[in-house]
């Protein structure tokens, strides 16, 4: 059974840093892409950024571009997402998300990820 669990969620300062962890569990990762995604109250949940596991790829949302950052440990079968320059608009519950990687999607929607960790809620403070 795969499990997913966020953690590092907490209150900053706009301009702020935090990191975001989440440790996946029940199977081998290496066939899998590792999403995050967020939602704020309110909207949507929304797309934030990807990795492959086995080879690294990332894509990123527009939105978070040169600000955030995903990883991985293979060791540790965890995956971070390093969020600098944080802003207010920022402020939602992120979520980890696991998806066998076929290579034929983009991996950007909800719908493509069958797993899904409970989410930690990020707030930024102005």
């Amino acid at each position: 059974q795969v499990q997913l669990v966020e953690s590092g969620g907490g209150l900053v300062q706009a301009g702020g840093s935090l990191r975001l962890s989440c440790v996946a569990s029940g199977r081998t990762f290496s066939n899998y892409v590792m999403g995050w995604f967020r939602q704020a109250p309110g909207k949507e949940r929304e797309f934030v950024t990807r990795m492959t596991w086995n080879h690294g790829i990332t894509y990123y949302a527009d939105s978070v571009k040169d600000r955030f950052t995903i990883s991985r440990d293979n060791a540790k079968n965890m995956v971070y997402l390093q969020m600098n320059s944080l802003q207010v608009e920022d402020t939602a519950v992120y979520y980890c998300a696991a998806s066998y990687y076929s290579g034929r999607a983009n991996y950007t929607h909800q719908y493509e990820y069958d797993y899904w960790g409970q989410g930690t809620q990020v707030t930024v403070s102005s």
